[in-house]
């Protein structure tokens, strides 16, 4: 059964930083892109940053210079620096058997496995 457990949400201020970790299961990893998106109350969930097989990665335009993705074995890592009040949101890590282009990795369509999701909050 596939499991994608996140951790590491909570409250900060306006410039500090939060690291999300993402912890798979009961699929081969390795050979599958990871992701995560954000999503706030009646809005799209949107990519955030996103790492494939190969180690490419990519990143929304508004988070690139402050935002890292990392995979280390089955836990995959978002260190979030300079962190913003736009930045809060419910945080998803997913999992999909990736996508033919580097930009592609941010749409969701290319996802299959969710997690639950994890609360960000950034208070000015």
């Amino acid at each position: 059964q596939v499991q994608l457990v996140e951790s590491g949400g909570g409250s900060v201020q306006s410039g500090g930083s939060l690291r999300l970790s993402c912890a798979a299961s009961g699929f081969t990893y390795s050979r599958y892109s990871m992701a995560w998106f954000r999503q706030t109350p009646g809005k799209e969930r949107e990519g955030v940053a996103a790492i494939d097989s190969d180690g490419r990665t990519a990143y929304a335009d508004s988070v690139k210079g402050r935002f890292t993705i990392s995979q280390d074995n089955a836990k995959n890592t978002l260190q979030m620096n300079s962190l913003e009040p736009e930045d809060t949101a419910m945080y998803y890590c997913a999992a999909g058997s990736g996508a033919p282009f580097s930009w592609l990795l941010l749409l969701r369509s290319y996802y299959t496995y969710w997690g639950q999701g994890t609360q960000v909050t950034v208070s000015s």
